[in-house]
């Protein structure tokens, strides 16, 4: 087994976790309308998570949540000290 370096900086799907990717992406589909953040906030949030040094292959490393998951809701929020979202 080949061992893969954490990819910093990179959402899940960037990190060649595809398989988690469809996942988290189906997950986000599913959340109902009420809760879901548009996808322009979803969108400008993944932004700000990939320029975060804690994010780690989609990965947050203050809280451990997936940042897809987490951006997605409506009243997310960034684990930071912070907030930068």
């Amino acid at each position: 087994m080949e061992y893969k370096k954490p990819c910093r900086r990179c959402l899940s799907e960037e990190a060649g976790e595809s398989e988690l990717a469809e996942k988290i992406a189906q997950r986000v589909a599913a959340m109902p309308e009420d809760i879901k953040a548009d996808e322009q906030l979803y969108r400008s949030r993944l932004a700000v998570c990939k320029e975060c040094g804690d994010l780690i292959s989609g990965m947050c490393g203050k809280c451990g949540c997936y940042v897809e998951l987490r951006a997605a809701r409506k009243q997310g929020y960034c684990p930071s000290e912070k907030r930068r979202w």
